[in-house]
C-alpha cells in the first residue's frame, strides 16, 4: 500500500471529531517541545518514532496525553501500551452511539453518562480519555495487581478527572457462568434458552456456519469474570466496552514485528482468543440484558464478526452495530449490540450510499460454474421468503424482498457486516411495497476457476436499501462457503 493510498484510508476511517483527522501527531514539533521524545524521534528523510521500540511508543503517547489531553500518564515496562488516535475513535462511536435514537435514552441521571471498561490495564487509556474529553464517569476493572496499582496510580495522578474513575479489582478465583459447547453453538449452561428469549423463532445456522463454530469454539473461556460477578446488583450503565485479549497464544500475538506496543499474557491471550472472550461477554449479557444499554468490544480479526454478529442475533438483541477503527496500516472492527427496544428501524447511510458491490469466487470447486453459481444465488434468496427472477440468457437474478424478507435471510445463519456502521434492528413491522429491497445480482465467467459476482441497487431511496450490503456480504459468505477450496483457520 503506497503512502498516499494509506493516507487516504486513515482519513476516510478516522472519527471526524477525532482530535487527530485534520492534524495528526506531529514528531518534530513533540520533540522539540518534549526533550524526552526527542531521542526516539528520526528528522530525516522525514519526522518518523522506530515503531519496533516500545519506549519510543510509550514516550509517544504520554506526550500525547500530557500536549493534547492535559493527562499526566505512564506505565511500567511490558504493560500494554496504548495509541492515542486509535482508541480516541473508539470514545468518539461511543458518543455516536449513544447519542443516536436507534435506542431510547433511558438515562434519567441528567445525562451524566457512566461507562464501564473491561480489563481497564495499566494504561487505563479509556477512562482517562472519557473523562477528559466528555466528562464521563467510568468504572475500570482488571485482574492483576500491577495492572491495579498502575491504573490507580494514573487516575490519581489527574486530579481534574480522578473522582469520575473507580478502578475495580476483579475476583480471578470466581467463574460461575460457564460457557459449554451445544450443537456446535455456545450457550449459557444456566439459560439453555438463551437462543430463543424474546419468543422469536430463530432459523437454524448454515452448515458451513455450524462448521465454524465447532472449530472456533474447542477452546472455550474459563477465565475471570467480565461482567457477571462484577457488575453489582442495581447498578446501571450507559455502555461498557473492552479491547479483548485477541490472541489465543503468545506465539500468535507476535506476529506483528512491525509494532511494539507491549503487552503481558493476560491482556493478550486467552483459550480461544477473542472469539471465546467476546462471546462470554455476549453470554454475560443475556442475564444482565438491559443494565448496559449498549454492549461494545473492538475485534482484532475482521473474520470474527461473522460468528460473533450470528450468535447475537440468536441470543435475541434488538441491534447489532459495527464500524471500523484504523491507524496506519493497523485495522480494529467495533462490535456493539443491544437488548432496550428499538426506537425505529435505522440504516446507516454510509451503507446506504453503496450501491453497487461486488465479490470474487476463486479455486471453485469441481462441477461449479457460472450457471450453477446463478442457481446457488436464487436458492439463498428465495429460502428467505425473497422473490427472485432468473435469467439464464443473461446470467443475472432479480431479486424483490420485503424488510421481513431481508430479516430472515439475515438471521439465518452467519453473515458479514460492511465496515461503515450497518445496523438492523429485529423488530417487527408490517412491510409496505416501498419498503421493498429490490436489486440484480449478475454473475461472470472470470479467467478459467474464478467468476466475478456484482450485485446492483435498483432504488437507494428505498427504506430497506441499507440492508442491500448486508445481505450481499452474507451472500458472498455463503457461496464462498458451499463452491471455493476454503479451509477453515
Amino acid at each position: 500500500m503506497t503512502r498516499n493510498k494509506r493516507k487516504t484510508r486513515e482519513a476516510l476511517t478516522i472519527h471526524p471529531r477525532n482530535k487527530y483527522a485534520e492534524n495528526p501527531p506531529d514528531f518534530a514539533l513533540l520533540a522539540s517541545l518534549y526533550p524526552s521524545f526527542q531521542p526516539f524521534v528520526f528528522l530525516h528523510p522525514r519526522p518518523r518514532i522506530e515503531w519496533t521500540d516500545f519506549n519510543a511508543t510509550r514516550e509517544l503517547t504520554r506526550v500525547l496525553l500530557l500536549h493534547d489531553h492535559g493527562l499526566n500518564w505512564w506505565i511500567p515496562d511490558g504493560q500494554l501500551c496504548p495509541t492515542v488516535p486509535n482508541r480516541s475513535n473508539y470514545i468518539h462511536w461511543l458518543e455516536d452511539l449513544l447519542s443516536s435514537d436507534i435506542i431510547a435514552n433511558t438515562n434519567s441521571d441528567r445525562g451524566c453518562v457512566r461507562g464501564f471498561d473491561i480489563g481497564t490495564g495499566a494504561n487505563c487509556i479509556y477512562p482517562l480519555l472519557g473523562a477528559s474529553l466528555l466528562g464521563w464517569s467510568f468504572v475500570g476493572t482488571d485482574v492483576t495487581d500491577v495492572a491495579l496499582e498502575w491504573a490507580e496510580t494514573n487516575v490519581k495522578s489527574n486530579p481534574h478527572v480522578s473522582e469520575l474513575v473507580e478502578i475495580r479489582k476483579v475476583d480471578s478465583t470466581s467463574n460461575t457462568l460457564s460457557t459449554e459447547l451445544h450443537d456446535g453453538v455456545a450457550v449459557n449452561s444456566e439459560s439453555k434458552n438463551s437462543d430463543d428469549m424474546d419468543g422469536r423463532a430463530v432459523g437454524p445456522p448454515s452448515p458451513s456456519s455450524s462448521l465454524t463454530e465447532t472449530v472456533y469454539l474447542e477452546k472455550r473461556y474459563h477465565g475471570p469474570p467480565i461482567l457477571l460477578d462484577v457488575v453489582k446488583d442495581g447498578e446501571k450503565f450507559d455502555f461498557c466496552m473492552c479491547n479483548p485479549p485477541f490472541f489465543a497464544s503468545m506465539d500468535e500475538a507476535g506476529l506483528n514485528p512491525k509494532t511494539s506496543c507491549g503487552g503481558t499474557l493476560q491482556e493478550m491471550v486467552c483459550p480461544g482468543g477473542e472469539r471465546a472472550f467476546i462471546s462470554r461477554m455476549i453470554e454475560d449479557s443475556t442475564v444482565l440484558k438491559q443494565t448496559f444499554r449498549w454492549y461494545t468490544s473492538m475485534i482484532g480479526k475482521k473474520s470474527n464478526l461473522s460468528f460473533l454478529i450470528s450468535k447475537l442475533w440468536k441470543v435475541g438483541v434488538t441491534v447489532v452495530k459495527t464500524t471500523e477503527f484504523v491507524q496506519g496500516q493497523t485495522s480494529r472492527w467495533g462490535l456493539a449490540w443491544s437488548f432496550m427496544p428499538a426506537a425505529r428501524k435505522i440504516i446507516s447511510t454510509h451503507v446506504t450510499n453503496k450501491s453497487v458491490l461486488s465479490f470474487m469466487l476463486e479455486g471453485l470447486l469441481p462441477r461449479v460454474n457460472a450457471m450453477s453459481i446463478l442457481q446457488s444465488i436464487e436458492h439463498f434468496l428465495s429460502t428467505g421468503g425473497a422473490s427472485c427472477k432468473l435469467n439464464t440468457s443473461s446470467f443475472t437474478v432479480d431479486i424483490t424482498a420485503s424488510e421481513d424478507h431481508c430479516q430472515a435471510i439475515l438471521k439465518n445463519g452467519a453473515y458479514q457486516v460492511d465496515k461503515g456502521a450497518g445496523c438492523v434492528t429485529v423488530k417487527e413491522s408490517e412491510s409496505q411495497p416501498s419498503n421493498n429491497l429490490c436489486f440484480r445480482v449478475s454473475v461472470f465467467q472470470q479467467i478459467p476457476g474464478t467468476l466475478l459476482v456484482k450485485g446492483s441497487l435498483h432504488h437507494s431511496s428505498s427504506a430497506s436499501a441499507g440492508m442491500f450490503s448486508l445481505i450481499f456480504h452474507r451472500l458472498e459468505e455463503f457461496l464462498k462457503a458451499e463452491s471455493c477450496r476454503e479451509k477453515v483457520s
